[in-house]
């Protein structure tokens, strides 16, 4: 690729990269050596070395012996909620071939013409629930963040097969399906460390009314030292299972520290995070903590993260059981797209959106 395209490029990225559909990933592949400036990371939000706590490490569960429904498992399930937000859950039953399918077919899909994946962008997609992007909020962000992704939020299996991309559509639906029984076993224990013993189909429907399923890209980047993938934040879910690959950068904020811990990947494993919502309804008991994920100068990196989350006209606020002995309500009732909207509305920034729905 010649040079001087590249320094073209470099000077009009929002047309290269956004409009025209390239992505990040495009710009890895025109083999740049320098990181252009629009991707330069403020200081304070660069991940280094003196941040990194090397000996400590998130919360591994094995899940082989959950069908006795095994107190000591949701004992530890809950434990690592409180104290990390983050854990790592092994022998969970999803099948790995079926871990294996949905990380070919993100290649498969980030693979395709930029033309052909600019079909699925904010301006050109035929529906608000198939959305190819780059970035998180691009027209927010004083810099960019190193990730394309496709994000898919599933209504049903029919506007599914109908809407989402054929290149990836069937896997993401598979991963979807399979992840569903781990999803209600996690949250079956983490509300009996509420004192709810039974997720009736009201709670069911709040814990867990809409799900959205995102294919992460984050190609090999120059500078890598000063960028991120992704920039420090919470998810809003109320809880996020991810599938990530073996290259490794997910990092995650020690509690009450300025410290970080990588999030090293395990063949076959699953990385379970506390999101917003859920750190909303136990009234903080469960953590919903900063994480980010670090560039890569040597190797491309996936992540799938499916999103379980309450449903856009649901109000979100602390569960009555979880309030009724007389502890005092540390968030109000927020509707919950009004949360959303809030946390898209502007540039990563760690966990003000929660500070959102605090009483003040």
């Amino acid at each position: 690729m010649p040079t001087t395209l590249s320094s073209n490029v470099s000077n009009n990225i929002t047309e290269f990269v956004l409009n025209e559909g390239n992505g990040v990933k495009g710009l890895s592949e025109l083999g740049l050596k320098t990181l252009p400036k629009q991707y330069i990371q403020p200081l304070q939000e660069r991940i280094t070395t003196s941040t990194i706590i090397v000996d400590d490490s998130i919360p591994i569960i094995h899940m082989s012996n959950w069908d006795d429904n095994n107190p000591i498992i949701c004992e530890k399930i809950c434990d690592a909620a409180e104290k990390w937000g983050f854990f790592q859950i092994i022998n969970h039953g999803i099948p790995l071939e079926v871990l294996d399918t949905v990380k070919a077919a993100t290649y498969r899909f980030f693979r395709q013409s930029a033309e052909e994946k600019n079909k699925h962008s904010k301006e050109n997609s035929t529906t608000n629930n198939v959305r190819y992007g780059t970035s998180f909020t691009p027209q927010a962000e004083k810099a960019l963040e190193w990730k394309d992704y496709l994000s898919l939020f599933y209504v049903s299996d029919e506007e599914s097969a109908a809407l989402w991309p054929s290149a990836c559509r069937d896997e993401a639906l598979e991963f979807l399906r399979n992840s569903e029984i781990v999803i209600k076993k996690l949250l079956k224990a983490l509300m009996k460390g509420l004192n709810i013993n039974e997720i009736d189909q009201t709670k069911e429907s709040l814990l867990m009314g809409s799900k959205r399923i995102n294919l992460n890209y984050y190609p090999k980047c120059p500078n890598p030292e000063l960028t991120v993938g992704v920039g420090r934040h919470s998810d809003v879910s109320t809880l996020t299972i991810l599938l990530q690959d073996n290259i490794g950068g997910l990092y995650v904020k020690k509690l009450d520290s300025n410290s970080w811990v990588h999030i090293p990947p395990i063949d076959g494993a699953i990385v379970i995070n506390i999101g917003d919502a859920l750190q909303i309804m136990s009234n903080g008991k469960y953590k919903s903590i900063e994480h980010r994920v670090m560039a890569n100068g040597c190797n491309n990196r996936i992540s799938v993260p499916i999103f379980v989350n309450p449903k856009p006209n649901d109000l979100i606020g602390p569960l009555p059981e979880v309030v009724k002995n007389g502890e005092k309500a540390i968030y109000k009732q927020v509707l919950y797209s009004d949360y959303v909207k809030h946390f898209f509305r502007k540039a990563h920034d760690g966990k003000e959106t929660v500070d959102f729905a605090k009483i003040n």
